[in-house]
């Protein structure tokens, strides 16, 4: 329930709009690099655009922009140098690839099946991109809303100092570990039980920020007091959380105005892409032909048998950098909120 080390199945998403502004910036750092030194004539406006000349083959400009476009953590001011690097990177892209040709690799079977793949989960996406251009923006009204109701995270936001031990132990045995649990007096009492006891553990600890905590964990930490832990049951035994010191630090409405605005806008565009998506399986019709027929009809008469159940809140990755003191911005909220 409270495990810091989450699945990281949105590292993704959350490194999406903690970068878009610094993207934006880099892109016109890139173009006007591009329009250094154009000339007004056509044949200077094309040559502009050539990069570099591979044998036969053009390295154009728009394919550095693409690859800037898409590079991390790069500053306007490191655009040039990167431009260059690219390049060459490019050069040697190139000349792979027209060996690759010249022994006809891009025939074979599996390369072509991997270009197929890359063209579907292209195309798809950006079909899934063109659906979440048409939901409308969070209002003032609903940022307001998500702010209030959100004190832990932001109001009574505090940075946590926290101790995580996960235990292997049998179910029989869990008893006896929350006994122990709650008569230590801490966790290095507690420790010295576990290893006295054969109990096979790992722990770690680290400093969170609210933001940097599992959405669907934060509220019951939150109630947390310093020297508390919480217990929860996984699949090799239990984890533990200790509480061992907090510190408040709020974020204001306007402080926390953006990541609320981006994520509000990520869920709504979450809600639209799933109810079109099954808006196309039900009109389609889909057969499933073999074993994938016999294990449908298993799926389908076990979610009709089954009792229909709530879905549960998304529960993003921590950040893998403890939260340092200071002012909070829009991209250390968004990494606590799984944003796109």
């Amino acid at each position: 329930m409270y495990l810091m080390n989450d699945d990281k199945k949105n590292s993704l998403v959350q490194r999406a709009f903690t970068n878009h502004l610094r993207v934006a910036a880099v892109a016109a750092a890139v173009v006007a690099l591009t329009l250094t030194g154009c000339g007004d004539s056509k044949k200077g406006e094309k040559a502009s655009q050539t990069a570099a000349k591979v044998n036969k083959e053009e390295i154009t400009v728009h394919q550095i922009n693409f690859v800037l476009q898409r590079q991390q953590g790069l500053k306007p001011e490191q655009a040039e140098a990167a431009s260059k690097q690219v390049l060459e990177r490019l050069i040697d892209q190139e000349l792979a690839v027209q060996k690759a040709q010249e022994l006809k690799l891009d025939r074979d079977p599996r390369v072509v099946q991997q270009i197929e793949a890359a063209k579907r989960e292209i195309i798809s996406r950006a079909y899934v991109e063109r659906i979440g251009e048409s939901i409308s923006k969070p209002t003032n009204e609903e940022i307001a809303k998500y702010y209030n109701e959100k004190p832990a995270l932001f109001k009574e936001r505090r940075i946590y100092s926290l101790q995580e031990v996960a235990i292997e132990a049998k179910p029989e045995q869990f008893a006896q570990i929350r006994d122990k649990l709650q008569a230590a007096k801490n966790m290095n009492e507690f420790a010295e039980f576990l290893k006295a006891n054969d109990f096979r553990f790992t722990g770690n600890q680290a400093v969170r920020a609210a933001e940097q905590l599992p959405l669907a964990g934060l509220d019951a930490i939150a109630r947390m007091k310093d020297g508390d832990s919480a217990i929860s049951q996984t699949p090799t035994g239990l984890t533990v959380l200790f509480l061992v010191g907090s510190r408040p630090q709020a974020v204001s409405e306007e402080q926390a105005r953006p990541a609320i605005e981006a994520f509000l806008s990520n869920q709504r565009k979450g809600e639209v892409v799933q109810k079109d998506i099954k808006a196309l399986r039900d009109a389609a019709k889909v057969e499933y032909v073999g074993k994938f027929a016999e294990k449908a009809a298993d799926a389908a008469g076990a979610a009709a048998s089954a009792a229909p159940a709530a879905t549960p809140a998304p529960v993003p990755a921590p950040a893998a950098t403890p939260a340092a003191s200071g002012g909070l911005n829009a991209a250390d909220i968004s990494k606590g909120m799984g944003l796109k």
